[in-house]
């Protein structure tokens, strides 16, 4: 098929190469801008646009889609279907409606849960024990069009979102394969989303602070569900650590924000929970094993911690 590929980060470059793995024509990515990355602030191109380089594909990357110009662009490649992984922009309708089987976009959730543009983090925070991915042809609302196919991903008990990530981009590639192929034999069929659904909006360093009122199980789906950005953060001492990795404690009767072990490093949560800190990070440092860390910064028995 004549494709037309739109994405942008890490986890649609397998689906870029899957297609063109599949022998499927890529005729034109569409991808966001260069972005200024790093101390040097250097202009760097997006993931998918360096894999479109490589195998010699031309790439576009409009501000948006919505001008017509750029609409009478994207028409001169006469694309039989446009497939829409993690692009981040906006289609018009007018580009909806332009290839003759449609916009097909691969996303990471088992829709209609985890609509919008952190579905992956959101499942982590929120403690679900599965996810996956459903490809599903486009509407004008945010991931509302009629779902296609889908696979499903465990969310094992200390997973992070980055893992998790990992594990979907390839599960995606997959799905957009098998997609395509039922869609070329005529036996793709589309079902329209009913059930409950919730958004996932897109992450801040605003969830960032524990607060460990909460229960231990709480606390660490924030952890790995904000591993690897934008990390869970705590104060102790009056300086920030990011927290990268925790363990569910024992249950304890200790008031929480309290240490209340050492080996291993244990805080104190709520409803009598207790959290064990794993990787921690001090400002300024680097990423490193509790056992570590505190060794050097020695903090002891009964030290608060706290989210403030």
């Amino acid at each position: 098929m004549n494709v037309i590929f739109m994405g942008t980060p890490e986890f649609a470059v397998p689906c870029l190469e899957r297609l063109i793995e599949d022998g499927h024509t890529v005729s034109l990515v569409v991808t966001q801008g260069d972005k200024p990355r790093g101390r040097g602030q250097k202009l760097m191109p997006p993931p998918v646009k360096v894999c479109a380089m490589e195998h010699g594909i031309a790439v576009y990357q409009p501000n948006t889609l919505k001008d017509q110009a750029v609409q009478e662009e994207l028409r001169r490649y006469n694309a039989d279907v446009i497939i829409v992984v993690a692009y981040g922009k906006i289609l018009p309708k007018t580009v909806l409606d332009m290839p003759p089987h449609g916009c097909i976009n691969v996303h990471a959730s088992l829709l209609p849960r985890y609509r919008g543009a952190a579905p992956i983090q959101w499942s982590v925070l929120n403690g679900e024990q599965e996810s996956g991915v459903t490809t599903q042809y486009m509407a004008e609302g945010i991931d509302t069009g009629d779902m296609l196919l889908k696979s499903t991903c465990p969310i094992t008990e200390d997973m992070t979102a980055g893992e998790l990530h990992d594990a979907l981009s390839v599960q995606g590639a997959e799905l957009l394969s098998d997609t395509l192929k039922a869609l070329q034999n005529g036996t793709l069929t589309r079902m329209p989303q009913t059930g409950i659904s919730n958004y996932a909006p897109m992450l801040d360093k605003g969830l960032c602070a524990m607060d460990f009122t909460k229960t231990a199980a709480a606390l660490h789906n924030q952890v790995r569900g904000l591993n690897p950005w934008p990390t869970a953060t705590a104060k102790v001492g009056g300086k920030t650590l990011k927290i990268h990795r925790t363990r569910v404690g024992a249950p304890c009767d200790a008031e929480p924000n309290t240490v209340i072990g050492t080996a291993p490093f244990t805080v104190s949560c709520g409803e009598n929970t207790s959290l064990i800190l794993l990787e921690v990070q001090g400002e300024g440092g680097k990423r490193m094993t509790a056992e570590d860390f505190f060794r050097g910064h020695p903090i002891p028995l009964n030290t608060r911690f706290s989210e403030e």
